[in-house]
């Protein structure tokens, strides 16, 4: 593994990039989003300890549908696709770590999916402020709040105050 530390706002990987690391962060802040014309679309928004990475880019190694930015200074360890594999195949503990981390990210994603298929955007906001990304509120810009929950940035504030 390596280390690596990203300033805030500098992007990690961009959209149609081929990825080559999965990341765990140590500290700091990333999110994921791709483009919709001109328009930012927040995907998923990921803190201390939580595996990041593009999903496509990385387990097809292919062009990435996803850029990857740290929101604030971020601390990760990267693994690349050619040491995860000799380590799966070499070392059965780590096939175990391997497992568990994935369960979490998958666990994380089944979060995300729930969410964007509230079809109205106070309860989307709500179930997102009794959900694990609950914290994201008060430390997330909301302009990227507001983009991952699907909600104007004005809308957004509005409903905030109501939660």
């Amino acid at each position: 593994m390596t280390a690596k530390t990203y300033a805030k706002g500098e992007i990690v990987l961009k959209q149609g990039q081929q990825c080559q690391n999965l990341f765990f962060i140590k500290s700091g802040l990333m999110r994921g989003y791709f483009l919709s014309g001109k328009k930012e679309v927040t995907t998923w928004i990921s803190c201390e300890n939580e595996l990041v990475t593009s999903i496509s880019g990385f387990f097809n190694q292919s062009a990435a549908k996803e850029t990857i930015q740290a929101l604030e200074p971020t601390q990760v360890e990267c693994l690349s696709y050619e040491v995860m594999h000799e380590a799966l195949e070499g070392y059965p503990e780590f096939a175990k770590i391997n497992r568990q981390l994935l369960e979490q990210y998958y666990l994380m994603a089944e979060e995300r999916a729930l969410l964007a298929r509230i079809p109205n955007a106070s309860e989307r906001l709500k179930y997102f402020a009794q959900s694990p990304f609950a914290h994201l509120l008060a430390r997330v810009p909301y302009k990227y709040l507001a983009s991952l929950l699907a909600i104007r940035p004005e809308t957004f504030s509005r409903l905030l105050q109501q939660v």
